[in-house]
């Protein structure tokens, strides 16, 4: 076993600090002089710890008279990013993590049928009509691809958020972005099929998320989770319909 370095142990007492809410995402760390005669180490050492916990995305540090460390706010693209790794050690291809994905994503829904709020169903309501817009305003009522990944991704992300599970939410969140990351490269390099790329399909999409917002509505969760499964199934299809490939995560998650 080796003893952890001095700058690993001042790391744990800060990221312990941010995890515990003893410091919020936004609030500046004291002056590197202040932590310097706290731990009683040198500034190398310290800026050693700050660089672990930047590799961590638990603060971000300005260079400068008026720099410091910041905490952050959590974001799930870092644990994605750890976790894609892992994966890609494991030679996992998008198509196993679509296939978690429809796992966990249904049980979050059935969950939030049971304790969802008006202001949740204002929120999925919020991106029906946001996604709408950018059909109407699309040529030939095709919407700007990435903006609709982007607004579908976000419905996908109030029902992981909302549905009471932290554990859920979370998990849910990191394979939703490898899967929106593989989409997004397929855009960006023209893979969608003219078919695909049809009204009428835009809309089917958006009747699929009305239907699902009055399941919720009525607390209908077996419904929800029946649904959101169907839902996902279809779209499954459609992703890989262009990438019949099943590409590993390596070349994916970069």
């Amino acid at each position: 076993m080796r003893a952890p370095k001095t700058a690993e142990l001042i790391a744990g007492h800060l990221r312990r600090q941010i995890v515990q809410g003893e410091l919020e995402p936004g609030e500046t760390l004291p002056p590197e002089m202040t932590l310097m005669d706290q731990f009683g180490v040198s500034r190398p050492t310290l800026r050693e710890a700050y660089r672990i916990l930047e590799a961590e995305s638990l603060i971000g540090v300005r260079r400068g008279a008026r720099g410091g460390a910041q905490v952050l706010e959590p974001d799930p693209i870092v644990a994605a990013r750890h976790v894609g790794l892992l994966l890609q050690l494991q030679g996992t291809t998008i198509q196993d993590v679509y296939q978690a994905r429809m796992v966990n994503e249904p049980v979050c829904a059935r969950m939030l049928a049971a304790i969802r709020t008006d202001q949740d169903l204002d929120d999925l309501r919020l991106v029906v009509a946001d996604l709408s817009a950018l059909v109407e305003s699309g040529p030939s009522a095709a919407p700007d691809m990435s903006q609709w990944s982007h607004n579908t991704y976000r419905f996908h992300e109030l029902i992981l958020q909302r549905c009471g599970n932290t554990t859920l939410a979370i998990q849910g969140a990191v394979l939703a972005d490898i899967v929106e990351t593989h989409l997004v490269q397929a855009i960006s390099q023209g893979m969608l099929e003219e078919e695909n790329l049809q009204p009428a399909r835009f809309e089917k999409t958006l009747r699929s998320y009305r239907k699902m917002i009055r399941l919720l509505e009525t607390h209908d969760g077996a419904g929800a989770e029946l649904h959101w499964r169907s839902h996902m199934e279809i779209a499954a299809g459609y992703i890989f319909r262009f990438d019949p490939s099943n590409l590993p995560l390596v070349d994916i998650v970069k």
